[in-house]
């Protein structure tokens, strides 16, 4: 049974056509009926059909009545397709023998396609060459091609299909039971097997998506994971199809779920191992990695409503074991939560998530990072939230994590990213070509590259670079807190941490931003950016209405004096009254170039 099965993946571009092949698949294998078909069947998230991109990964088994007249297994892992879910793709791609490299007919290839392709390389895995669109007008078989050849000469003539239509679609599930080899694991060893994702349950729990290396795994055996060192016995086993099916074992080669039990997500981790409690395996997989968050802000509720943001952020976290959050307090926000990301995408992901799956519009503070900080006396603190970040006095030195940046681009993008990478601090390694694209890798600061730096990118080089990262080190940084002051009350959400050379343009930036985006009062407002206790920069919020001391008419000087005694008492109450923080206020300090 075990050579009649085939596990693989599709790679490609954004937009290059994978979700529409991987429903073809489906729809060609029998796996969903035309009537129950839709659009990006294995993208079930609104904000994946929205993005283009598929954020959480699924998997599918079809089965495929081949030409040689035999069924196969055909279990497709869809992956990730951003930057900040590499480690996801990784682990999903190791449970695969091969992958299906889709490249449009129309753009070639892009350089996300490049950041895959390393990475099934790297892993070993069988590449399957596939053009895609080739019905288009401006489709250019030839040309892409030979970038194709040029890229790897060892790879097969690729497969011309249109998804779309579904031509060429019958030749490419020939040539999968054909060029992508069976798993070769031993079904009379020691269980062994890969959890290559997961999603929590309201109903069941922790259900763990699994790929068996060795052995086998039946049905209510106790389990644990290695890494993780949590114990279970599972209530169901089974495969997804892609409906959940239970089974009474998987086998060593197929893919399937376990329904865990377990209630904590953050109990079963990506890239654990699995194994029997009676006979557990001596040798676990290796490149297990803990989620770390990368990048941190501040969730606030815009209508006040806490604990329906609680509930969201509680159940977000569920179903995302990377996504991790804490409560914080703010003067001027009230309750929220200080949350940690993968990347400034996986913020926005959480965020719109938040909006559509739980009607909640929350404010977001800038983006921040992971610093060590060293005090005086001998301590070591890591802050990841401005609001705790140390009195300079108290400060010996400071320590910002460090990225090592993989930019693939094209030749004729190369002076502009470059140009990118240099205005973002970064340091240039080496450079290299990787068939008509160059690759620079940059050691950069994380608080550089984590908020907008993807965007201009792919803004600059028109879509066509890509950018992979993982975390190099821990350097010494000369940064400072900045502290906003509106009206005289400090606004511990509006404080940020930049590198002291930029501190005193950024200074002046936020104020005149604040000047147009704080909602104005009666009077005039003075909004204030101090570093280390000193005033960098200062401007007036506008009033409402004009100054009656300063609007020009020609009253007696007794009467200017008393309209400015009226005014001066009610400035000074008005210092103690609360701002309204809107997000265009917090926007203030996130649209600043960080």
């Amino acid at each position: 049974m075990q050579d009649r099965i085939r596990n693989f993946a599709i790679i490609a571009h954004i937009d290059h056509g994978k979700s529409t092949l991987a429903d073809r698949i489906m729809e060609m294998t029998d796996t969903v009926s035309l009537r129950d078909s839709t659009d990006q069947q294995l993208d079930n998230l609104s904000v994946e059909k929205a993005h283009g991109v598929t954020v959480k990964s699924r998997t599918v088994q079809n089965c495929y009545h081949a030409k040689d007249g035999q069924d196969y297994i055909y279990q497709l892992i869809d992956t990730p397709g951003h930057v900040d879910f590499s480690y996801e793709v990784e682990k999903s791609l190791t449970a695969c023998e091969g992958v299906l490299l889709l490249v449009d007919a129309t753009q070639g290839i892009q350089a996300q396609t490049l950041a895959n392709y390393q990475i099934a390389k790297d892993t070993s895995l069988i590449i399957l060459p596939i053009i895609n669109k080739i019905d288009s007008p401006n489709a250019d078989v030839e040309k892409v091609t030979r970038e194709i050849q040029n890229l790897d000469n060892t790879l097969s003539k690729p497969l011309l299909i249109s998804a779309k239509t579904g031509q060429g679609v019958s030749e490419v599930l020939e040539a999968i039971r054909l060029a992508i080899p069976a798993p070769k694991g031993k079904i009379d060893e020691p269980l062994k097997a890969l959890v290559f994702d997961s999603f929590y349950d309201s109903y069941k729990g922790v259900v763990a998506l699994i790929r068996i290396i060795e052995g086998k795994l039946k049905s209510h055996q106790k389990v644990q994971f290695v890494h993780g060192q949590v114990y279970t016995k599972p209530t169901e086993i089974g495969v997804l199809t892609p409906d959940m099916q239970a089974t009474q074992e998987l086998k060593a080669g197929e893919v399937g779920y376990v329904i865990t039990g377990l209630k904590d997500p953050k109990s079963v981790i990506v890239g654990d191992t699995l194994t029997t409690v009676a006979n557990p395996t001596k040798r676990p997989l290796a490149g297990y990695q803990k989620p770390q968050s990368m990048v941190f802000a501040s969730f606030y509720s815009k209508d006040k409503e806490d604990e329906k943001l609680k509930a969201g952020i509680e159940k977000l976290g569920l179903n995302d074991p990377s996504f991790q959050f804490q409560p914080t307090q703010s003067e001027a926000m009230g309750v929220g939560f200080h949350c940690g990301f993968l990347g400034m995408f996986h913020l926005q992901i959480i965020r719109e998530r938040l909006k559509e799956e739980f009607q909640l519009d929350v404010l977001t503070t800038a983006p921040s990072v992971t610093y060590h900080v060293f005090t005086k006396n001998g301590e070591q603190l890591s802050i990841s939230h401005p609001v705790h970040f140390p009195d300079f006095s108290q400060i010996k030195s400071v320590q910002e994590p460090y990225m090592a940046a993989k930019i693939i681009t094209p030749s004729d993008s190369l002076g502009a990213m470059m140009q990118l990478a240099e205005q973002h601090k970064g340091n240039l390694v080496d450079m290299g070509n990787q068939g008509e694209y160059v690759v620079l890798n940059y050691e950069m600061p994380l608080s550089k590259i984590s908020y907008d730096f993807f965007d201009k990118l792919k803004s600059q080089s028109h879509g066509y670079a890509s950018l992979e990262t993982h975390f190099l080190n821990y350097q010494d940084a000369d940064v400072v807190k900045v502290e906003v002051a509106i009206n005289y009350v400090n606004v511990d959400a509006l404080s940020f941490i930049v590198h002291r050379d930029e501190a005193h343009e950024m200074t002046q930036k936020l104020v005149h931003k604040l000047k147009y985006s704080v909602p104005r009062q009666l009077y005039p407002m003075p909004a204030q950016a101090a570093v280390e206790g000193k005033v960098l920069a200062r401007v007036d919020i506008p009033p409402l209405r004009k100054n009656a001391a300063v609007n020009g008419e020609k009253r007696s000087i007794s009467k200017k004096q008393a309209l400015l005694r009226r005014q001066n008492i009610n400035k000074r109450q008005a210092a103690g009254n609360s701002i309204t923080i809107t997000q265009e206020v917090l926007d203030s300090v996130l649209s600043l170039e960080l």
